[in-house]
């Protein structure tokens, strides 16, 4: 008999989650597995209200990605209106959308990922995190802060709220954007880009001084699926249609998310609370992909603001087909976190960001509705069912973090395969466990909901059951 090493809760996520570890009798890891215990029942109560109570209620899912939910919500609430937004209104939602993208990706870079990189793998887990890299390297502490901060505003200026957001209605938005919050907002874009492109340069400079680890850490073929411009292919967050692409790269489907059921369906595994999507065609697990800021930047062909773009094209030279190691994905968020802060100038310049004709009014009722965005994590389908009168009838979410979550279950096998020597175990050994998972930056509390508390507890146990060591962060 081996043992058994669990980490629970894997640390400098959203959410919980924890890791089993099976080791042989000579302390070679032979299996890993990535659990995630938590009960998400959003779809199941949500039945029963009216559908455009929704864009209020699913941003409770989630306090990291809020936005998300609501546009999703408001875009699905829509076609059961049946009315498009004028063109102003759908500028001020996807304005709150790149607020989104680069309040989440600065803060995953900045204050989750970078300890590791900055301070390292094996660094004391005390210093380890984002105090510890205010003491290393505080301008850049200070930097990430106000990006987080300025991401933050867009949203409160827009909706009156830096969470959980009342801004987006069926047909519109419920508030015009004043030429005195446009132009502040206006002010600060470059150097929120100048701060991003510090990011970026540590996350290169780092990829690029430890190749030899970024091709051995959860390094894997797969799938890839994000949204893209219909015509010219560029990345696309707010709109679009969905791309899949296989493992290399090739094209498999283009689709209009409203049919995503024709395409996706979802693998149940009895270790996980959380669902394993794949591709229908392919089925499982030969059609399981990856989506976030890796899959999307695999899937486009461009980018359509200039500074992303070129970054963008340095990306692809990277491989002759996808960019397959973890790791890269911090690459990919700098340059997603770049496009975001380009394209909100770009929206902020529009002369029809300031108009009043924000929302179209609907007494139509379709019975159905179905919104798709790419939240920082990955593609989010939102599915809303209603009766003649618009109570809904069936509810069903596919959430970003949950397509990614045979990716994190096989980055957490292989690294730990890889790192993981159970005679001379070490903290720093099961760091690289986590930040695993931690570069695919999942949010469980979306994917799940989260019931009851789970202490920070790493346990090793002999073939006995006997408790070998017990080690607890506080």
């Amino acid at each position: 008999m081996g043992r058994k090493v669990t980490i629970e809760p894997v640390t400098r996520i959203e959410g919980h989650a924890r890791v089993t570890i099976y080791l042989d009798d000579e302390g070679d890891v032979e299996h890993a597995y990535f659990n995630v215990d938590q009960f998400r029942g959003f779809e199941r109560f949500s039945q029963g209200r009216m559908f455009f109570e929704m864009p209020a209620i699913t941003p409770r899912i989630c306090g990291i990605c809020p936005v998300s939910h609501h546009l999703a919500s408001a875009k699905a609430c829509d076609q059961i209106a049946g009315v498009e937004p004028p063109r102003p209104a759908n500028l001020l939602r996807e304005l709150m959308h790149m607020g989104q993208m680069i309040q989440s990706h600065s803060m995953h870079f900045f204050h989750l990922a970078s300890p590791d990189l900055v301070l390292g793998f094996d660094a004391d887990p005390a210093i380890r995190n984002v105090v510890g890299i205010i003491n290393a390297a505080p301008e850049l502490a200070l930097k990430a802060v106000k990006l987080r901060q300025y991401g933050q505003e867009i949203i409160r200026t827009l909706s009156g709220r830096r969470i959980h957001p009342k801004f987006a209605v069926p047909g519109g938005v419920n508030k015009a954007l004043s030429e005195a919050d446009r132009d502040t907002m206006l002010a600060p874009i470059d150097d929120m880009i100048s701060y991003m492109q510090e990011g970026l340069a540590i996350a290169k400079g780092w990829l690029e001084a430890n190749q030899e680890l970024v091709l051995k850490f959860a390094n894997f073929r797969s799938g890839y699926m994000g949204l893209v411009d219909p015509k010219t292919g560029a990345l696309e967050l707010y709109d679009g249609e969905v791309r899949l692409v296989d493992r290399d790269g090739d094209l498999l489907e283009q689709y209009d998310g409203r049919n995503y059921l024709d395409y996706i369906a979802e693998h149940v595994e009895d270790w996980s609370y959380l669902k394993f999507p794949y591709y229908k065609k392919l089925g499982w697990p030969d059609g399981v992909y990856r989506v976030a800021p890796l899959g999307r930047l695999n899937v486009a062909d461009c980018i359509s603001t200039p500074l992303a773009n070129e970054e963008f094209k340095k990306f692809k030279a990277i491989s002759d087909g996808p960019v397959e190691p973890s790791l890269y994905m911090h690459y990919a968020r700098l340059i997603e976190d770049i496009y975001a802060a380009e394209h909100a100038r770009e929206l902020l310049e529009d002369p029809d960001i300031v108009s009043t004709e924000i929302v179209n009014e609907s007494r139509t009722i379709t019975g159905e509705g179905v919104g798709t965005i790419e939240a920082p994590r990955g593609t989010l389908f939102h599915h809303y069912k209603t009766d003649e009168n618009g109570q809904l009838t069936d509810v069903n979410l596919i959430v970003a973090t949950g397509h990614n979550n045979w990716a994190m279950s096989t980055a957490v096998d292989m690294v730990a395969k890889e790192f993981i020597d159970g005679k001379n175990m070490t903290e720093g050994q099961l760091n690289r466990v986590e930040a695993a998972i931690r570069a695919y930056d999942p949010c469980l509390s979306c994917s799940t909901h989260a019931i009851g508390q789970m202490p920070i507890v790493v346990e090793v146990r002999g073939p006995d059951g006997e408790l070998v060591k017990r080690i607890q962060r506080d």
